[in-house]
């Protein structure tokens, strides 16, 4: 399957970030691409999250998740993207992943588990953490997708049950924030879970000024197979479906 990562630099304008998710779908369709991931809060970014997350939330029926349904099923493509989900019972909304196969069904919806609440930041004051938290593995492109969420990634267990429930493939969706070390940091974590699993891993990053860009596929060895730099662009990878499965008969024998 192709695999195609769509590195965007989202903002607070949502109709714009749609027309950058838009042309992210075509490009990757055109280019032959099974499955596109795109960034965490694809649908709206800022520097720091804040009380406008919630003002802007949606729910998962709502206008942008119905127009990147309808966009996956007009390209024949599988779509996973972040979107600001509303919360039916808190005024702090969700970070969720959702995930349309290439019909434009929802497949799966997770929630982000582990809220950035580190150097200075305290994404948990706008954000709601989902209980119970769960894991979530997509069926999407002929394979099974577990997916995290940027800091998720700081969390072995995290990554560890996604293989345990049957993911082929972990989809680290990020707007990594930057500072010191941050870009090699994001490197190393992300080839850490792929050997620790035995998995391989496709992480994908918001654009500078928010984020660091460097998204990044990674095989169920460490090696890291492709890699963009800082500025947009579609990074896409041929793997095999079953190149988790094999890493790991050849680790056992």
């Amino acid at each position: 399957m192709r695999l195609a990562l769509a590195q965007i630099g989202s903002g607070t304008d949502i109709a714009g970030n749609l027309a950058l998710i838009r042309a992210g779908i075509q490009d990757a369709s055109a280019r032959g691409a099974d499955l596109v991931c795109f960034p965490e809060y694809a649908m709206y970014e800022k520097k720091r999250v804040d009380g406008s997350f919630a003002d802007i939330a949606e729910a998962l029926d709502g206008p942008f998740a119905t127009a990147l349904g309808d966009l996956a099923r007009d390209h024949g493509i599988a779509v996973i993207a972040g979107v600001v989900e509303a919360h039916p019972d808190s005024g702090a909304p969700y970070n969720t992943l959702v995930g349309f196969d290439a019909a434009g069904t929802l497949v799966g919806a997770y929630r982000k588990m582990h809220l950035y609440d580190a150097y200075g930041f305290r994404e948990s004051q706008w954000i709601s953490r989902p209980d119970p938290p769960e894991h979530v593995v997509m069926p999407l492109a002929g394979t099974r997708v577990g997916v995290m969420t940027c800091y998720d990634l700081h969390f072995p267990a995290v990554a560890a049950q996604l293989a345990a429930e049957g993911a082929d493939i972990l989809a680290v969706c990020a707007s990594w924030v930057p500072g010191p070390s941050k870009t090699n940091q994001w490197r190393v974590l992300a080839a850490a879970r792929a050997i620790e699993n035995v998995i391989v891993t496709a992480a994908v990053c918001q654009t500078p000024p928010v984020s660091i860009g460097t998204s990044l596929v990674v095989d169920p060895m460490g090696t890291v197979l492709a890699e963009l730099d800082a500025a947009p662009g579609l990074l896409c990878v041929d793997i095999d479906p079953h190149a988790t499965a094999l890493a790991r008969e050849r680790a056992a024998s």
